[in-house]
């Protein structure tokens, strides 16, 4: 499975959609905002481009997509200001999947370009914002044409399932698991650093090519701090969702083929393979790294949806995983379970939270482009 083919975000405002339940991701953001903000100024003081090339690669949909962009046009603007220079024309590319909700995108831009004119006044000037669909493991962009490349909850999913999940017989190697788990075979959690190391490594590659020298990335992923695996921060929201569907293959309502033969194209590394591929790629200098806890449901404890009903913290984070899943999820198993599946999903998740505060860990990576 490539994951261009099936990953998306959940599309419009609804109760289900990314734009409604995307306040783990937005924590995310706001962890990695100094980071971005140095970087900003960075570039601005050691070369002050006339035309400013940035682009935010898997920037998805709703609120989140256009914050990231206005923080860094508040950081441009705080820094002309300071110096009293006159602001870069800003050529801003938002970069997502081909299946991205860009319409979502471009309905909020009136509203971004109105506020921004409200809080700079006439001192705001030229932003061009425009879409660049693709997948980010390949090139996307002109050679050296970006100052200032952001990524945040994105690169924690892989261009595709990885190879070597099954053995010569095609018998699968991760049965009843849909992720890496403690039960996982050695050769299927090599198989999925593997397919880390090669993407990350593309991705690299690909944007050593279309930054200019002392260009800058700041990148925000999904990590571990611990150098095993299948330790319970990257894995355990997987097993749970496995063990909703292996509830539903003993009634009957899914076929256990169907979870033996689904495996998640997502991989969350340690600070030392992100740090490994960086240093084998040659092309940039690690400036700094941090690693970040984040609660499962974003902090926010119970929480009422867009419709008044009060939601257990089971429910929010069933939410926040189906508005980001559900693509992938259907496009397997079809859309008569995902109700009944996150349903499950959600009473396991409280039951788990009842006795211990799992924590997501974020990796934040501030990077210069070596001359």
């Amino acid at each position: 499975m490539e994951t261009v083919e099936v990953l998306h975000m959940n599309k419009g405002v609804g109760e289900t959609s990314y734009a409604m339940n995307s306040a783990v991701q937005n924590k995310i953001i706001s962890a990695a905002e100094p980071a971005t903000k140095k970087a900003i100024v960075q570039i601005l003081c050691s070369s002050w481009p006339a035309k400013m090339s940035i682009a935010d690669l898997g920037c998805s949909s709703g609120p989140n997509a256009l914050r990231v962009i206005a923080e860094i046009v508040d950081a441009v603007y705080g820094t002309t200001r300071l110096l009293d220079r006159p602001a870069p024309e800003l050529l801003v590319y938002l970069n997502d999947l081909f299946t991205n909700d860009f319409n979502n995108l471009f309905g909020s831009l009136p509203s971004f370009y109105r506020k921004q004119r409200e809080e700079k006044g006439s001192g705001f000037g030229s932003c061009f914002i425009s879409a660049v669909p693709g997948s980010f493991y390949g090139r996307l962009f002109p050679s050296k044409s970006l100052h200032f490349v952001h990524s945040s909850s994105s690169l924690h999913w892989l261009s595709q399932v990885p190879v070597g999940l099954e053995d010569s017989s095609g018998r699968r190697l991760n049965k009843g698991k849909i992720f890496i788990s403690k039960s996982s075979p050695k050769c299927v959690l090599d198989a999925y650093s593997q397919q880390f190391r090669n993407d990350f490594s593309l991705f690299l590659e690909s944007r050593s090519q279309e930054m200019v020298t002392e260009g800058r990335m700041v990148l925000s992923l999904m990590g571990r701090e611990s150098m095993d695996p299948t330790t319970a921060h990257c894995c355990y929201q997987w097993e749970l969702l496995a063990d909703a569907l292996i509830t539903m293959v003993s009634e009957g309502l899914v076929e256990e083929e169907k979870v033996d033969s689904f495996d998640a194209p997502y991989y969350a590394p340690c600070i030392e393979e992100v740090k490994m591929e960086i240093e084998k790629e040659g092309s940039f200098v690690v400036e700094r790294h941090e690693a970040y806890e984040i609660d499962w449901d974003g902090g926010m404890g119970m929480k009422s949806d867009s419709g008044g009903t009060l939601l257990s913290r089971g429910e929010h984070v069933a939410r926040t995983i189906r508005a980001v899943v559900e693509s992938m999820l259907e496009s397997h198993f079809g859309c008569d379970i995902i109700d009944e599946l996150f349903r499950r999903y959600a009473e396991l998740v409280e039951d788990h939270l009842s006795n211990t505060r799992t924590k997501y860990v974020n990796l934040v990576i501030s990077l210069v482009k070596r001359g």
